[in-house]
């Protein structure tokens, strides 16, 4: 993705980066023809979700390796990337018959805080793509915070929280 500036319809390139300041980056971007600048402000929940993703903020100085990003995912794998789902619910054992190979050693997943029927209900309007996430967000705001359970009231706190 780039930035292009109205006026020249040239690239923007990255002028400046702050933060992140309680959760918060703040990224500057200049058009090298006309100096017009732009600015774009995350709140806590987009910039977790960017770093999440593994996005590095002002591009590449030099293209990528091939297989960079395959390379990059087996040397760090993520404890639940392997995780199996039957009709919405988590499989008895992983969804891939390597997970063993590649989470050999990985640490087994955190307890989760109960949720009651109303916060699941509400967690299921958000869209599947981001809806991990956002649970693992949840269940770590109400596990820091003390909750025994996860219900609408902490759910519209963590909603606060991150800026939402």
């Amino acid at each position: 993705m780039k930035f292009l500036c109205l006026d020249c319809d040239a690239p923007m390139k990255l002028h400046s980066t702050e933060g992140p300041d309680e959760g918060s980056l703040a990224v500057t971007f200049r058009c090298p023809e006309c100096g017009f600048r732009v600015a774009m402000l995350t709140n806590p929940f987009e910039t977790q979700m960017v770093r999440s993703l593994g996005v590095k903020v002002g591009g590449r100085a030099q293209e990528p390796a091939p297989f960079e990003h395959l390379r990059s995912m087996m040397a760090n794998p993520r404890a639940d990337a392997f995780e199996g789902e039957a009709g919405g619910e988590t499989a008895a054992g992983p969804g891939c018959p390597f997970a063993a190979v590649v989470n050999d050693g990985a640490a087994a997943p955190p307890e989760t805080v109960p949720w009651t029927s109303e916060a699941e209900a509400r967690i299921e309007r958000i869209p599947s793509f981001i809806r991990p996430m956002a649970r693992r967000a949840i269940e770590r705001f109400a596990a820091d915070h003390g909750y025994a359970t996860i219900d609408e009231t902490v759910m519209n706190e963590a909603r606060g929280a991150f800026g939402m």
